[in-house]
């Protein structure tokens, strides 16, 4: 059993989770016996400043979130010793939920009715001129209410950012990130589809990270293969939207996420019968034995595993 920390006015009810340089616990406030989500942030070199840099950011983007399907953070407590910080503590919403790369809905129905409440999260977070820029399954949290959960805004910024270094995951980064270019809804957009792309398939975009030094590239359409291909369980509406989502210039895709929206409910009227699992199974079944295809929830290498940061 894992030994939970003390941490000064919380009780510790339990981990949640992993970040970068962080832990997720269940917490409730001593004071308040209000229960929150805690993101716990350790310094423990100056190489992990940069992660600190990153809770401060995402308090100052989501502790303006009004949306219920963006994560709000409520405050950010700052620990120091001899006047230098040595731990970040953000306090979120608490989700009573797992994530979509260890949990799928069994039918394409639910998948999409959860995928329209998140496309308006993100619209929601692009009127107020910010983008997520790590759309991805793991950052997504359902629950067996089909409700769900938009959560970790540690690389988000204000749309037009051009970032000084690459940040993203490898399976679910759009090429712009890549060419460290302005990051816009498009991004959002194309994160997004890679990650729908993902759970009608189980197989991941061909990732635009370079995975040797020749330089990065963009999605390779000869072989990305359409999603009713795979799973012919999915409606051609669908496959269409999801390959124009992760189309590699960012003005081939859907303009915004509000059009997204629109046409996933289109595709609502002809998929209440359709289920996943089945067609999943047989999608892992008959694929090759290609490493990015083998494990659905994630990549297998070390240099994948992980979020660039």
């Amino acid at each position: 059993m894992e030994v939970l920390p003390e941490i000064p006015d919380f009780e510790v009810l339990s981990c949640l989770g992993y970040g970068a340089r962080s832990t997720i616990y269940a917490v409730c406030e001593t004071r308040t016996r209000q229960v929150y989500a805690l993101k716990r942030v350790l310094r423990r070199s100056p190489e992990d400043d940069r992660f600190l840099e990153q809770a401060e950011q995402e308090y100052a983007i989501s502790s303006h979130f009004t949306h219920p399907v963006l994560r709000k953070s409520h405050r950010l407590i700052r620990r120091r010793k001899f006047l230098s910080t040595t731990e970040l503590h953000l306090l979120m919403d608490l989700f009573d939920g797992v994530s979509l790369d260890t949990e799928r809905p069994a039918s394409l129905k639910s998948l999409i009715e959860i995928s329209c409440r998140l496309a308006e999260g993100l619209s929601a977070m692009h009127k107020m001129g910010y983008v997520h820029a790590d759309i991805k399954p793991n950052n997504i949290m359902i629950n067996q209410n089909n409700d769900c959960k938009i959560i970790d805004f540690g690389q988000s910024c204000a749309i037009g950012t051009v970032k000084n270094r690459i940040q993203g995951t490898p399976d679910y980064i759009a090429p712009e990130q890549v060419a460290l270019g302005p990051l816009t809804p498009a991004t959002d957009i194309f994160n997004f589809g890679a990650s729908l792309y993902w759970c009608v398939t189980d197989r991941h975009v061909p990732t635009v990270i370079p995975k040797k030094k020749a330089g990065a590239s963009g999605v390779d359409s000869r072989t990305l293969i359409p999603p009713h291909e795979i799973n012919p369980r999915i409606p051609s509406q669908l496959s269409r939207l999801i390959l124009e989502c992760v189309e590699n210039r960012p003005s081939d895709r859907p303009p915004s996420m509000e059009e997204v929206h629109a046409r996933l409910q289109l595709v609502l009227s002809v998929s209440s019968a359709v289920y996943l699992q089945p067609a999943n199974a047989a999608a892992r079944d008959s694929q090759t034995a290609d490493p990015q295809d083998s494990n659905p929830g994630g990549t297998t290498s070390a240099a994948d595993a992980d979020t660039v940061t």
